[in-house]
């Protein structure tokens, strides 16, 4: 396992802090955001290419309906 070191100014620190109490401590939260932020990248990367093969089958799609749908399935 390796060391990183982060630099955090004072609010990021307290916020740190904070969820340590709730994921078992500070390293623990940081992993823990590390793989759900990395999660989000991977559905934002998953849509992006369900609505490209999409748009290639079916045309053009209307961006307001895809923001709707976002909207409805928290994407």
């Amino acid at each position: 396992m390796s060391t990183t070191t982060v630099r955090l100014d004072n609010d990021d620190e307290q916020l740190l802090d904070k969820l340590a109490v709730s994921f078992g401590g500070r390293s623990n939260a940081i992993r823990l955001a590390l793989r759900n932020l990395a999660e989000d990248v991977d559905r934002h990367d998953a849509l992006g290419a369900f609505l490209a093969e999409w748009e290639l089958e079916a045309g053009h799609v209307d961006e307001a309906q895809v923001d709707a749908m976002s909207r409805r399935y928290t994407l």
